[in-house]
């Protein structure tokens, strides 16, 4: 008994003290899984901890369900129409994308590290992809609004890589452990018996499942509940028929999260903290799983092999793979850059360990090391780089509270709170001023933690909180009556987006005339959309099309199609 209230106790001051560390990250710029890792190895048996964990099974088990989880709420959150955006992109770099990086990398490594061309590929497929964990987290915590063809296309590929990873880690261990004499074409097979079962799974399951949760009549609190063991099911599902769990399980949160309207917000914020938990819990144990002191008998050797991966292995395929597609230099630079590995390798690396290779050691402790380095060197410069490149757009919202009326299958009213900030649209104007969407009613407002009579109107200033009732249909309009955004100078809205906005369907020749530039003499009759078109197939916010002294910036889409262009002047 005694030795479980020490475990438990061990467990939630492990916790605690992750999540307080997690206090640095925005501060210092450290990546949080970087900081979870950390404290996990300082509690290892190397570390001030003392604890001995060596458990391949049970390590294996949690961080597959862990991984489940991530993929789950990662797929509950990305727009469809980002979907379209990014799908085509990332799926080549999901698939090839991963075979060219696994090859480069594993040749390099056979090269560095003296071993055969085997265990060398062998590295390379454990290091290949992408980590969903990794990608998710450092987006999210750097507070990033990317252009969606960026950041789309980097989210989409982390959650369907995977099922390539981990093909091609199975396959070289078998062949290890078999030597078959040449290729097995069953095993081609099984790729895409795991990729189409897996996909079918997902995308049905996720159907089912959305039905389930807005026709059902449950306690409130059941909803996220219903959403998150349905996610694990489907994933068990695809896992016990051989085909990708993974895969279906981020398809599965991806249909969920668009076929939902009412109720979703509330499931989404379950799962957040739910995902976080996940996060916590993988990377505390895997940093609790590896033992500083044999990493380092490996740490020169893996860094070698880790610069290649980030520096030659991952652009040069990046590079080659985006060429069919639409990407800006600038574009192809952040994406190569932002090929974050995490928790994803060091699950992979655990297969030789659990086939009982003598060696699995080096594999393990090789791609541990080079995961440090990924996390150290990408997840820290990721920010910058992309100011750096000008990727990041302005941000769109500054909602602080959300409170959802109904559950899944009722109305879709709620409660929602702004901070206003000094640059709000709403600050320094009486409320009764405040063109406010059809059906939202302005409920209170706040100074000072003191509520303000607003019946006959009140003069806002800026850090009041003001909170509503109004549908989910409103919300864009809100953010853009109540919402400051503190930007850098140049995001703000004026500076990154230009003075002047213009409908789409007007004329290069009429801009023409009234600008003072040149159309080309068979464009003259296009219009604004058809030219930025005809460079972009699929056009996001922030992409920017020059003519002459003037240059195009898309201002908005709607349904993947372009409503709104601002215009820039140049001298």
């Amino acid at each position: 008994m005694d030795t479980l209230n020490q475990l438990i106790l061990f467990g939630g001051v492990l916790f605690v003290v992750s999540i307080l560390a997690s206090t640095l990250s925005p501060r210092m710029g450290m990546p949080l899984l970087l900081v979870f890792l950390c404290v996990g190895m300082i509690a290892g048996e190397d570390g001030l901890g003392g604890i001995s964990y060596d458990d391949v099974h049970s390590a294996y088990f949690l961080a597959t369900l862990a991984l489940a989880v991530i993929l789950f709420d990662g797929g509950l959150r990305t727009d469809r129409h980002n979907f379209r955006v990014g799908l085509r992109p990332a799926l080549v770099l999901a698939t090839i994308g991963v075979v060219g990086t696994a090859a480069l990398t594993g040749a390099f490594a056979a090269w560095v590290l003296g071993v055969g061309w085997i265990e060398g590929l062998l590295i390379g497929a454990i290091v290949g992809s992408t980590d969903a964990a990794a990608v998710f987290s450092v987006l999210n915590m750097q507070g990033l609004a990317l252009k969606t063809r960026v950041g789309a296309t980097l989210e989409i590929e982390s959650g369907l890589n995977d099922p390539m990873a981990i093909f091609l880690t199975i396959f070289l261990v078998e062949f290890m452990v078999s030597q078959p004499s040449g290729f097995d074409v069953m095993m081609l097979g099984q790729f895409f018996w795991q990729m189409g079962i897996g996909a079918a799974i997902g995308l049905l399951g996720g159907r089912l499942l959305a039905y389930g949760v807005a026709r059902l009549a449950l306690s409130p609190g059941l909803y996220p509940l219903l959403a998150l063991f349905g996610g694990i099911s489907i994933f068990g599902l695809a896992a016990v028929l051989q085909a990708s769990g993974f895969l279906a399980v981020y398809l599965a949160g991806l249909v969920v999260g668009n076929r939902l309207s009412r109720g979703l917000y509330n499931i989404q914020r379950f799962h957040d903290g739910i995902a976080w938990l996940a996060q916590i819990s993988l990377f505390l144990m895997l940093g609790l799983l590896v033992s500083p002191r044999e990493l380092m008998v490996y740490a020169p050797s893996a860094v070698l092999v880790g610069l290649f991966l980030i520096l030659v292995g991952r652009p040069l395929t990046v590079w080659l793979c985006l060429l069919p597609f639409q990407f800006a230099w600038r574009e192809k630079l952040f994406i190569s850059w932002v090929g974050l590995r995490g928790a994803v390798p060091i699950v992979l690396a655990m297969f030789p360990w659990l086939a009982g290779f003598d060696n699995w050691p080096f594999f393990f402790n090789v791609a541990f090391f080079i995961v440090l380095v990924s996390l150290v060197l990408q997840g820290w410069t990721v920010a910058p780089f992309a100011r750096r490149l000008k990727l990041d757009v302005p941000t769109t919202s500054s909602r602080v509270q959300r409170v959802e009326l109904g559950v899944p299958g009722q109305g879709d009213y709620e409660f929602v709170g702004y901070k206003l900030a000094e640059g709000s649209p709403a600050v320094h104007k009486s409320t009764e001023q405040m063109p406010l969407p059809s059906g939202v009613r302005l409920l209170c407002a706040l100074r000072n933690d003191q509520p303000l009579e607003i019946r006959g109107g009140v003069v806002l200033e800026p850090g009041d909180h003001v909170y509503l009732l109004a549908s989910a249909s409103n919300l864009a309009a809100l953010d853009k009556l109540l919402v400051g955004v503190d930007e850098p100078d140049r995001l703000s809205a004026q500076a990154f987006f230009g003075e002047f906005v213009v409908t789409p369907r007007a004329k290069l020749e009429d801009l023409g005339m009234l600008y003072g530039f040149v159309a080309p003499e068979d464009k003259r009759n296009w219009s604004i959309a058809r030219y930025i078109y005809s460079q972009y197939r699929h056009p996001v916010v922030g992409d920017r099309v020059r003519l002459g002294n003037i240059e195009f910036v898309v201002l908005e889409m709607k349904d993947s199609k372009l409503t709104k262009v601002s215009l820039k002047l140049h001298q």
